[in-house]
């Protein structure tokens, strides 16, 4: 071939080689780039929350941090890389704290995190997350290190406080609608050979071999080092600065070794860091960028290496939002850091943080006993790692006692709510005394037609049917319940009044032998009216004298009360006693309910008859005292009830469901011995409030002496003290104090013996129907009420006649 059609073909094939060469080149980079997006789309997003972590003794928050050290060690299996971002979505005003994994290893970064935090709770994010507003401005910036790869930034070891602060602080600062911002980390595991080139520089350092061979970088790596030592006052151009950085790298020789040595104490591996915010304003995103970019600052080693956010113009924004949206990792960004450099930028937060609105987990989750029932009445739902689990509490544990407590909203009323709509819909007998009104009133119109007619509705705040409530009525057969009446009525009194201070022995004496003396002749009056007119009318006290059989009683009114003198004097002693409960008698509400003679329900039959006893004590139109009081006389009869079932054998005594919240008001110090008694009756108390501090230390120690299960919304900080003995060590007073609304903590009585304490999240209530609430109500008012106008008159009659 001679030159001239050598020329002539190369004219050809030179390009047909060129065009070649570039679909090659076009082909391979649409391929990788296919493949790399495919890849991502295979990632799994989980959302890891922790609770907050509290001080321990004679640990610094840097202890905290090195936790997540073991974390990245164990990363290191998944391949070929993974993510971790910190995020404030646009749409949450909350600072969250994400890992990305492939699919397949999915449940290895679960075993991770859980086997290093056990408190943590990972969520699967179906759909990801947004940090962009349509249409408003994006900024983002590339971290880089200003140095070579290889020499090291200063680490949270050398830290005098958590990093993390600046920048949840910052992220504290968006607002939501508004802002969006997100720091993203690109961990590439494959890197295998990054430690390996650096121990090898090292050796070969040792020996004395010139830098610029030794780390095999050329001129622009050693160039690297020299600037570092130089202050970036080299030329490499000039022989006389050439023999000088020469000195310069023998003098620093120990230095870099050192430097290099520190790099390689942990695996080194590749990160791409990206930075991206998104504002409804301009100027906004830059200043939220800028800020975020301060927070790399505090890690430059002044002798070492140091970070670089570079700004991206418009022309490289999108291939790089790109790339953080479909989170790509990219070797030509990359930078090399140890595990230890990992670990400072990103880590979850320690006790030191105290920007708002980092998300900390609320509820402290924890498995429950392997051994809870199967059946039984169901309390709640456990969530743990995943794997959901139904609460139950079987009947026989029941009969030990419920007891809840936890801050207004927090979530006990659902719970006994569900607890009670169990038990109507089990057939089951039940009682719930509601100090406000509104759960009876949504119960109400959850029942079932079929029990519609087993509904006892006591709303003593309606006037036009009222209800007897007879505390002195007694069983004749139980002739020793008239004791236990005035014993109670008494202790109800003295809760009122604190009769310590407002009564004293002289009250007792003479209420305890005027209402055994009423008692005595039930056919000539027997409420509490009568014992108004036993103390001021003479001939009526002569008339139950003629009738009374008890000696003792007719001796200190014939022998002590009719001739005593002075202060003691009959005269004296009838205002000062009747001025205790003439408030009741003369008051439109309470007359009609307490002076009827016969009450008009049995609460023996209805405890045998397993009736649902519904009782509405809204102070709105009782008043406060008033409502203590019936509550109080309603639980005396309920107990006195379950007593005297005594004469039935303990096998066929059906079980009786009472429910109380704030029972604190409603009960007496007879609660002791209802709560150590009443098991063997049947009658199973569920009692709520709202803080320990309002009982009486007779009280709460007979509640935490004898309940069998107990179980704590959310807290304030004394009760959180006082609880914690019940629920540690898996629970703590933070957990108590932080616990979202609708879970408790509970520990449960399984079979007779206390298990270990886990926690439940309660199921929302059912929907209730006003139209069948009006259609029970009614009944019920019209089965076991009576007409106002026949009350008033049945008892104008028996005064008259008496």
């Amino acid at each position: 071939m001679t030159i001239p059609e050598f020329l002539l073909h190369s004219y050809f094939l030179v390009p047909l080689a060129l065009l070649l060469l570039g679909f090659c080149f076009y082909y391979f980079f649409r391929h990788a780039r296919l493949s790399a997006l495919k890849r991502s789309l295979d990632f799994q997003l989980f959302e890891i929350s922790l609770p907050r972590p509290g001080k321990e003794e004679g640990k610094s928050f840097k202890d905290t941090i090195a936790k997540v050290e073991q974390f990245y060690y164990g990363m290191l299996e998944v391949k070929p890389y993974f993510v971790l971002e910190i995020v404030s979505p646009s749409t949450e005003n909350e600072t969250n704290f994400y890992a990305a994994v492939p699919r397949q290893y999915a449940s290895f970064l679960e075993k991770q995190v859980y086997s290093i935090f056990p408190e943590a709770e990972l969520r699967h994010e179906s759909a990801d997350y947004n940090i962009f507003k349509y249409g408003a401005p994006n900024a983002g910036a590339l971290v880089t290190l200003k140095q070579n790869n290889v020499l090291p930034i200063k680490t949270y070891e050398n830290l005098a406080a958590d990093p993390t602060e600046i920048i949840a602080n910052t992220f504290s600062s968006l607002e939501r609608e508004k802002d969006g911002a997100a720091v993203q980390i690109v961990v590439d595991t494959t890197g295998n050979d990054l430690k390996q080139n650096i121990e090898r520089s090292i050796k070969l350092l040792e020996a004395g071999t010139p830098l610029k061979t030794a780390l095999k970088g050329g001129e622009s790596l050693a160039g690297s080092f020299l600037k570092v030592l130089s202050g970036g006052r080299i030329h490499e151009d000039s022989d006389a600065q050439t023999m000088s950085q020469d000195v310069v790298v023998r003098e620093a020789r120990g230095e870099i070794i050192k430097l290099l040595n520190e790099k390689i104490s942990r695996p080194v591996l590749r990160a791409n860091i990206r930075l991206v915010v998104s504002s409804s304003e301009p100027e906004r995103a830059g200043r939220i960028l800028n800020e975020i970019k301060s927070f790399f600052s505090q890690f430059t080693n002044p002798v070492g290496n140091s970070f670089y956010a570079k700004d991206l113009g418009r022309g490289r924004l999108r291939n790089f939002f790109y790339k953080f949206s479909f989170r790509l990792f990219d070797s030509g960004t990359a930078v090399h850091l140890n595990i230890s450099e990992l670990t400072s930028i990103f880590h979850f937060p320690s006790y030191e943080i105290f920007a708002p609105k980092v998300k900390f987990l609320k509820l402290k989750k924890s498995e429950p006993p392997a051994n809870l029932p199967q059946e039984g009445l169901l309390l709640g739902k456990n969530n743990f790692r995943d794997k959901e689990t139904e609460a139950r509490i079987a009947e026989d544990d029941r009969r030990r006692h419920f007891y809840l407590v936890g801050q207004t909203g927090t979530g006990k009323s659902v719970l006994m709510k569900n607890m009670i709509l169990q038990d109507i819909k089990a057939g089951n007998g039940v009682c719930f005394i509601d100090p406000h009104g509104d759960s009876v009133e949504e119960i109400l119109g959850q029942i079932p037609k079929e029990r519609w007619d087993d509904v006892i509705y006591f709303n003593p705040g309606d006037v036009t049917r009222p209800f007897g409530l007879n505390m002195l009525e007694y069983n004749p057969e139980h002739p020793e319940q008239k004791t236990f009446i005035v014993n109670e009525l008494l202790e109800i009194f003295n809760k009122l009044y604190d009769m310590s201070v407002a009564g004293g022995p002289m009250f007792e004496q003479y209420f305890r032998n005027a209402a055994l003396l009423v008692m005595a002749h039930p056919e000539s009056g027997n409420t509490m009216l009568e014992i108004s007119r036993v103390l001021s009318d003479t001939e009526f006290r002569r008339l139950k004298l003629s009738k009374c059989k008890n000696e003792v009683v007719k001796n200190f009114w014939v022998s002590e009360a009719e001739k005593a003198g002075g202060d003691a004097a009959l005269p004296n002693m009838v205002p000062y006693i009747t001025s205790k409960f003439d408030t009741f008698l003369s008051n439109e509400i309470m007359r009609p309910i307490l002076c009827q003679q016969k009450s008009t329900i049995s609460f023996r039959e209805a405890m045998d008859g397993q009736k649902i006893f519904l009782i509405n004590l809204s102070k709105g139109r009782l008043g406060e005292t008033n409502a203590h009081l019936l509550g109080m006389i309603l639980v005396g009869r309920l107990f006195m009830a379950a007593m005297s079932r005594v004469d039935t054998p303990e096998s066929e005594r059906k079980d009786f469901y009472l429910y109380m919240d704030e029972f604190q008001n409603i009960t007496t110090k007879t609660i002791s011995a209802i709560l150590s008694e009443a098991r063997k009756y049947r009658l199973s108390l569920t009692i709520a409030h709202q803080f320990i501090g309002q009982l009486e230390e007779d009280i709460k120690k007979a509640v935490f002496g004898n309940v069998g299960s107990l179980a704590s919304f959310r807290v304030g900080e004394e009760d959180a003290e006082f609880l914690e003995k019940y629920f540690e060590p898996v629970f703590t007073r933070e957990h108590l104090i932080n616990i979202s609304n609708y879970n408790a903590y509970i520990k449960l009585l399984i079979n007779g013996q206390t298990s270990r304490p886990f926690n439940i999240e309660t199921y929302p209530p059912e929907q209730s129907d006003q139209s069948v609430a009006e259609i029970v109500k009614e009944d019920s008012a019209v089965k076991y009420g009576h007409p106002l106008s026949e009350v008033e008159a049945e008892i104008s009659h028996r005064y008259l006649i008496s």
